[in-house]
């Protein structure tokens, strides 16, 4: 579903210059005023006190504490014709700096184009204890709409947004290590929701209905994290020229991001890593949002071995001009209600900086960066390997764990970067004798 920018929406620009090169607090500043944030988002965004312990303890059990990440700001990013500043929370090197610079590339050229399906969730009911599975399966189809209709009785809100339970489908499994089984799936259109506590209501309202159509006992009642109807797709064209480097014309960089694509896609061992560098680039936006990270990656890999073959995510070609083009689909359950979305201030504030307005615009952004971050890896594995540009990135940490602090973080980074030491042993090295 593509999105129509009304004109109550704000207009923001995320082409930020240098903003890597200045201090975090005037970063967040540019960032708050780009994005036209208020000051308690604002506030919400420096992590200090934005989950008060008492709001924590209510989240989750035996809570201790609080476990902090950075929150950073992928900038450039152009989806759909719209700007979009991301906020991507992550620990590893390089994931903001990669994405940020491939938006960059992209949005001379048209940015990225994105379309997301209808949300639909799917609930699983098992059905045990039937030695007929074949006519329960014609059982439950024939009742189909008392079903569907008792399914949506309790939830008037989302019904009245356009949403509930369409449609059933029911999965028949004869020879099984407990004898024949069947299971029932309702598709549930559940809006801007990620849907997990809607369905498994549904689930759980049908399920004495069922046992009473199918004389069969009802075990599991739950959503499905394999959300094949609930699809995200994004596309990037690139014309080869914008790849030059200073050493390899960008027609050689193309072709190498196509040929270690094709390894990802026929060979299991690199597609795992290759989509793990797509998930490098979904989960900061995941998490950062508040949605459920592990439901993403579970839906996702499910998704990459749906033929009965592990493979990639993505796929980038060169078209009949010669461009360079890259595709990314998959399954993408994201909410802006519900959950951590609402509970958690930064979270809140993180989706106030998007300026999202449906969870299908949401899934659409975050598959452009999925996009993106691929874009970078393999351009970087094309050109001068992964462990470069990482690397120097990787030095600040490495000063850190070195003892630097302050100016000397990025100084004695760079000083082993150009060393081609990038070691805690050479950091405290120079810091000693400097």
């Amino acid at each position: 579903m593509q999105n129509q920018v009304s004109e109550s929406r704000k207009t923001i620009s995320s082409r930020i210059s240098n903003l890597r090169n200045i201090e975090p607090k005037d970063r967040k500043d540019l960032i708050v005023q780009a994005a036209q944030l208020s000051q308690e988002q604002s506030v919400a965004l420096d992590g200090e006190g934005a989950l008060p312990l008492e709001l924590a303890n209510g989240m989750i059990e035996n809570v201790i504490g609080k476990f902090e990440i950075p929150l950073g700001v992928a900038t450039n990013f152009v989806v759909n014709g719209r700007d979009y500043l991301v906020p991507m929370a992550v620990e590893e090197p390089s994931v903001v700096a990669a994405a940020s610079y491939m938006a960059k590339i992209a949005r001379d050229h048209g940015g990225f184009h994105a379309h997301a399906t209808r949300p639909i969730m799917r609930a699983q009911v098992q059905v045990v204890g039937i030695n007929d599975p074949h006519a329960a399966r014609f059982k439950i189809l024939e009742r189909k709409d008392d079903l569907i209709t008792l399914a949506n009785s309790r939830d008037k809100v989302l019904i009245g947004l356009g949403g509930g339970c369409q449609d059933i489908e029911v999965h028949v499994f004869e020879d099984t290590p407990i004898g024949a089984m069947i299971v029932m799936h309702l598709l549930v259109d559940v809006r801007d929701a990620m849907g997990a506590n809607t369905v498994n209501t549904m689930a759980e309202m049908v399920a004495p209905k069922v046992e009473e159509i199918t004389g069969g006992s009802v075990r599991l009642r739950i959503l499905s994290n394999l959300a094949d109807q609930r699809i995200v797709r994004a596309r990037v064209t690139i014309p080869v020229e914008a790849l030059d480097t200073e050493t390899l014309v960008g027609k050689d960089v193309a072709e190498g991001i196509v040929e270690a694509y094709v390894m990802a896609a026929l060979d299991p061992y690199r597609a795992a890593t290759h989509n793990k560098g797509i998930m490098n680039g979904i989960d900061p936006v995941i998490v950062a949002t508040g949605n459920d990270w592990r439901a993403i990656e579970a839906g996702a890999h499910a998704f990459a071995v749906q033929d009965g073959h592990y493979g990639s995510l993505t796929t980038w070609e060169l078209d009949n001009s010669g461009n360079l083009t890259g595709t990314i689909e998959l399954p993408m359950a994201v909410g802006l209600v519900g959950g951590a979305t609402k509970t958690h201030p930064a979270a809140r504030a993180a989706l106030a900086m998007m300026d999202v307005t449906s969870a299908n615009e949401l899934a659409e952004v975050i598959a452009a960066v999925g996009l993106a971050q691929n874009m970078g890896a393999l351009r970087a594995l094309a050109t001068e390997g992964i462990q470069k540009g990482h690397m120097a990135l990787h030095a600040r940490n490495i000063a850190i764990v070195a003892g630097a602090t302050g100016d000397d973080i990025s100084r004695i980074a760079e000083a082993i970067v150009s060393a081609g030491d990038v070691s805690v042993d050479k950091a405290k090295e120079l810091l000693a004798t400097s």
